[in-house]
């Protein structure tokens, strides 16, 4: 539902809690009508809280709303603030509201509760966080209904940090505990005296791929020698008694041509007389 109030220019719904308690409530409980009714009646328990602000008429990071007051069964009990998926619990006690101008003068109380989902006593705590004002036991005015104002409180750099170590924790335990149990082989790593001893474990699979690598390295090894072995050849031994051997004796040629008997037949004049003709020719 889009509200009048939207379309006028920098409008932002701030109200003040002596404003939320003497003129919105106070009109609310009297049962007069406002011409601008920024603020809607809502029973707020049917409801988680992050469903709320697309029920608001107006907000942005406060919205509001008049919640009837239910009480339970039995009378005299406590309101009851039980969600779908939650539940809203008082922080503390009520703080006391008292008029800017005349501060010894109470106007009413704030009761402020933070939404815990999952069930009571067991409860996970959010950031939702509601202040509920009304008027103080001795006024006048209705007591059944209340004024309720609904935001999410600031989380700061140092709880998101913590957050975020815990979901690390959270990760690390997880996967620890869906991880095999550890194999019987198991190798530690030595560091030095300033590091620390960082257990390193092997998955068996592995181990057993490099015992295998390291058993077809040695027979492929003896197969090497072996195949060496088979194609060695040993020197050939010269026998000893080749050394006693007498040395050969070759007839030592005389190159003197003119005294063998084959060559003077042909060194005839004859021949000599031929001679520079066969030159010439």
């Amino acid at each position: 539902m889009t509200h009048q109030t939207d379309n006028l220019p920098g409008f932002r719904f701030h109200p003040t809690e002596e404003e939320l308690l003497e003129f919105y409530l106070k009109h609310v409980v009297s049962g007069k009508r406002l011409q601008f009714d920024p603020i809607g009646t809502l029973n707020i328990y049917h409801h988680d809280p992050w469903e709320l602000p697309g029920l608001a008429r107006i907000g942005e990071r406060e919205w509001y709303f008049f919640v009837p007051r239910d009480r339970k069964l039995g009378g005299g009990g406590r309101p009851n603030r039980t969600t779908k998926n939650g539940y809203w619990k008082a922080t503390g006690s009520d703080r006391k509201i008292v008029r800017l101008s005349n501060p010894k003068q109470l106007i009413g109380l704030r009761k402020t509760l933070v939404f815990y989902s999952g069930r009571a006593t067991r409860g996970s705590k959010t950031d939702w966080i509601m202040n509920e004002y009304r008027f103080p036991d001795n006024s006048p005015l209705s007591k059944d209904m209340v004024l309720c104002k609904i935001y999410r409180k600031a989380t700061s750099l140092k709880v998101l940090e913590q957050r975020a170590a815990m979901e690390e924790e959270d990760a690390k335990h997880l996967q620890a505990s869906s991880s095999p149990p550890a194999s019987p082989f198991e190798s530690i790593s030595f560091c030095s005296q300033q590091e620390e001893m960082v257990p390193s474990v092997i998955p068996t699979h592995e181990v057993l791929k490099k015992e295998l690598e390291v058993a077809a390295m040695v027979d492929r090894t003896k197969e090497e020698k072996a195949v060496e072995a088979k194609f060695t050849y040993t020197p050939l031994q010269i026998p000893s008694e080749l050394d006693k051997l007498a040395e050969l004796q070759v007839p030592k040629l005389d190159m003197d041509w003119s005294q063998d008997l084959f060559w003077s037949q042909l060194n005839s004049p004859w021949l000599q007389t031929l001679t520079p003709y066969m030159l010439n020719f």
